[in-house]
Parts: structure tokens; sequence; C-alpha cells
């Protein structure tokens, strides 16, 4: 107990349950560029994705998007991925539980190119 607080036990200020900030690492694997997504993406972080993934694409016909660190991904990251699909060699390797069963119930599962691993995707 706190007596600045009047008694009451405060949350920790270091725990949060907001969603994790997005970010991207790249590197290069076997020829394919992989872009590794880490955080929640939605309409303000989409941009983000799009841009690494048309910016992989002047450099390497395969590009990897590892998603087994998304925390969050809404409609306008799938409308990022499916126009990207289009043009170029996409392979989405190891989605994140919550990602796949958004995948499975837009259908986007069925035209996007999924792979159980990094390494199956580079291959």
């Amino acid at each position: 107990m706190s007596p600045a607080n009047g008694g009451e036990s405060l949350p920790d200020p270091t725990t949060s349950h907001a969603p994790s900030l997005p970010r991207l690492t790249q590197y290069e694997q076997e020829g394919a560029w992989v872009v590794a997504a880490h955080g929640a993406f939605d309409l303000d972080s989409a941009p983000l994705l799009a841009s690494a993934l048309q910016d992989a694409a002047t450099t390497h016909t395969t590009v990897v998007v590892d998603a087994a660190a998304v925390t969050f991904a809404d409609s306008t990251v799938l409308n990022v991925l499916l126009h990207f699909h289009r043009g170029h060699r996409l392979r989405l390797a190891r989605p994140a539980r919550q990602f796949q069963r958004v995948l499975e119930l837009t259908g986007a599962d069925q035209v996007l190119d999924i792979r159980p691993t990094v390494a199956d995707a580079v291959a």
C-alpha cells in the first residue's frame, strides 16, 4: 500500500497491455528478401509494410514475410499482402496463430503462398 495514493494498489507502469508497436526486420536469405514483421499492423502501420515489400521487390524476385511475431493484422494488411502478391513472388512464412485465423476466415490462405517456416519459404 502506498500512502501517496490513499492505500490503493496501482498497476505496474512497466507492464503494458497495449498492442506492441509495429516494426520490421529485414535481411537476405538464400537469395530471397525476408521482411520479418513484429507487433500490431493496422491502417496506420500497413504503409510501413507496403513500402518494405516494394523496396524488396526492386532487388529480389522472391519476398518472404515472416509473420511469426505479428500480434494483430487488420484488413488493411491483408490488402497490402494480396495486392503485392498479384505482381510479385510473395511467400508468407509461419503466421502467428491469430493472423493465421484471419487468413483462414477471409480465404486469403487460399490465395497467398503460406509456408510453415522461413527456410521453406526461401527454398
